[in-house]
């Protein structure tokens, strides 16, 4: 798999100008979030990323590559904002809600019009390549397993029921927070605390 150190190699090897790895590839980031792999062009991809398809290739090498930078720069990002929010919980119950809440002012105005680059790609499992449709199936599998670990927290602390099916919840709100990101590229959720309220009946 391509990384951003051996971008940054091939970016030393003939590249007649300089330019932030990182910073280019947020901008490319919210071009692939917009509009998905496969709808996102070169030349969206060069319009935002203030750079000649030349260099693009010369530093990324192609497209799958870029994207494939492009995602797990999201993932890291986003998973180190949710470690931040999560910090402070100190029950599986409290994890959970948080994780939810996070989900949910994450579907909310700019950043929810953007969506979010896991839920997409997912949605277009099946017209992605071998390896890219390999990674998302990863990275959702790693998400429900996290979910299960929280609720399995919760019921060893006393604030989830001992008698949830964990694997089962964990789909249940594995499926509605993803809803919030879908829900979010058109519009706001009506009622935040309200939907956030009946998902968490799922632990009752």
């Amino acid at each position: 798999m391509i990384t951003i150190a051996t971008a940054h190699k091939n970016r030393e090897r003939g590249r007649p100008r300089e330019f932030d790895i990182e910073q280019a590839l947020d901008h490319a980031m919210i071009v692939f979030r917009q509009k998905g792999y496969h709808a996102t062009s070169m030349t969206d991809l060069s319009e935002a990323m203030s750079l000649s398809a030349g260099s693009i290739y010369k530093a990324f090498k192609d497209k799958h590559s870029l994207f494939l930078l492009v995602f797990e720069r999201y993932l890291l990002l986003r998973n180190a904002d949710l470690r931040r929010r999560l910090l402070p919980c100190t029950s599986g119950r409290e994890k959970v809600t948080e994780l939810l809440q996070f989900y949910l002012d994450s579907a909310r105005a700019v950043e929810g019009r953007r969506g979010c680059l896991v839920v997409a790609s997912a949605i277009a499992l099946q017209t992605l390549d071998k390896a890219l449709a390999q990674r998302i199936d990863e990275v959702v599998q790693r998400n429900q397993r996290f979910l299960v670990s929280l609720l399995e927290q919760g019921q060893q602390d006393g604030s989830i029921t001992a008698t949830l099916d964990s694997e089962a919840a964990a789909g249940v709100i594995l499926c509605i927070a993803f809803g919030m990101r879908v829900v979010g590229k058109v519009g706001d959720i009506a009622d935040e605390q309200q939907t956030l309220a009946l998902a968490l009946k799922v632990l009752d």
